[in-house]
């Protein structure tokens, strides 16, 4: 059982609400003046929140099934603090006959200041996790201030007069937060780059393809351990490359092998690593990340993939350890001339496994896809086929409509979001 973004959100901010509610008087528990206070508690609480998961702590991953949920719920996190601040600061959060006090005293123009700049901060950081088409190394600093903004945010609910004690329920849950918010961003900005588990190496081979690069990579002392199917952040230590990006690796295993990444040029960053990345170069892997793993016991299986989602595949293909590939039809999805790895590798890999490949060069709506879709759902029973997919979303929503059609249960299809902005 993993946590939702939604359950999340809905979550922290009842809580929130339930310890505001015992800091009023209960006549004035329906009063806008006791709405905006439960939702400026919230709202703190939501951003403080999203300041833990920023940590990309291993439990918090385990409680989210997955480095791309937590992400996931990180941006919601901020959406819906977005939400309930705007409420709480159009709103007074007080009523004359409240016994208020400020926790920590500053001087006026001090506290007023602070006020409006933790919603000009909460806005930024809002809009930076939504507009995609802020190029990534900018996003990425802009983003690192994340933590200085929240210090803000807690700065106003220390500063601004409220009902609400320190020694008070709503004052010890906020305090709380504010706690692992403020110290998660630290360990983020500070520590993360030393502590976090990551291993240095350096590129072996580079295979240049369509607008794609396939890179080797040798570790120059201690490999990193994963799982095939997990995914690291590279960062390539040469000017220009040194921004942190995800990418899945398409190795098997092997801690004492080599490891692979498999990347197509999709942005800015990803056009420079395409074009300059070179052998000798050396990289910072930090991994491993994610839950994409095949499904123990499963009696039929189906993979999807769609571009340069193809990459946990290639893994589980190599993986030494694996077994019962004849259980298992792949299709892969790509674009004629900008397929990478080609069909014919990947075709290669697959028959030295059992695995049954159904290249798509066109869209989810190719009859030889729909039917044998349908054909292994009907020979194997709806309830008994799992389904992998790792592509982009357009062909995610096809997979599931197809799903639903055939009537296999949503619950049997794994997946991971591709984007983390």
């Amino acid at each position: 059982m993993t946590l939702k973004s939604w359950q999340a959100v809905a979550l922290l901010t009842a809580i929130s609400i339930v310890v505001s509610l015992a800091e009023v008087p209960r006549q004035d528990w329906f009063t806008m003046a006791t709405l905006s206070l439960s939702l400026g508690v919230a709202s703190l609480a939501l951003m403080g929140t999203a300041a833990l998961l920023g940590g990309r702590f291993q439990a918090v991953e385990s409680l989210f099934g997955g480095l791309d949920r937590v992400y996931q719920a990180h941006k919601w996190l901020g959406v819906w603090a977005l939400v309930f601040a705007s409420i709480h600061f159009t709103f007074r959060a007080g009523l004359r006959e409240w016994d208020t006090a400020a926790i920590l005293t500053l001087p006026a123009y001090a506290t007023r200041l602070v006020r409006q700049l933790s919603l000009v901060a909460l806005m930024t950081i809002v809009v930076l996790a939504l507009n995609r088409n802020i190029p990534y190394g900018t996003w990425r600093w802009w983003h690192k201030l994340s933590g200085l903004a929240f210090v803000i945010v807690v700065l106003h609910w220390l500063s601004i007069k409220s009902p609400i004690e320190l020694a008070s329920p709503a004052g010890i849950w906020l305090a709380a937060i504010a706690v692992l918010g403020i110290s998660a961003a630290a360990y983020k900005l500070l520590l993360y780059p030393l502590l976090a588990r990551h291993a240095e190496y350096r590129i072996v081979k580079v295979s240049p393809g369509a607008a794609a690069v396939h890179l080797e990579l040798a570790p120059v002392k201690n490999p990193v351990t994963f799982v095939p199917g997990q995914f690291a952040f590279l960062t390539i230590k040469e000017e220009g490359l040194r921004e942190p990006h995800p990418f899945t690796i398409a190795s098997g295993g092997d801690p004492s092998s080599n490891v692979d990444f498999v990347i197509r040029a999709l942005g800015d960053y990803t056009n420079r690593l395409t074009t300059l990345a070179r052998p000798g170069m050396y990289a910072e892997v930090y991994a491993p990340y994610g839950r994409f793993r095949r499904r123990a016991g499963a009696s039929r299986e189906i993979w999807i993939a769609g571009g340069v989602g193809i990459s946990p595949f290639i893994a589980w293909l190599r993986d030494p350890s694996a077994k019962h590939f004849d259980r298992v039809t792949f299709f892969y999805f790509f674009t004629p001339g900008r397929e990478f790895p080609g069909a014919d590798v990947v075709g290669e890999l697959a028959r030295g496994r059992n695995v049954e490949l159904v290249a798509i060069p066109s869209g989810p709506g190719d009859p030889q896809f729909v039917q044998r879709f349908r054909d292994i759902v009907s020979q194997a029973g709806a309830d008994a086929v799992e389904i992998s997919f790792c592509g982009p979303k357009g062909l995610l929503a096809a997979v599931s409509r197809l799903m639903a059609e055939a009537g296999v249960p949503r619950r049997n299809l794994h997946y991971e979001y591709f984007e983390f902005r």
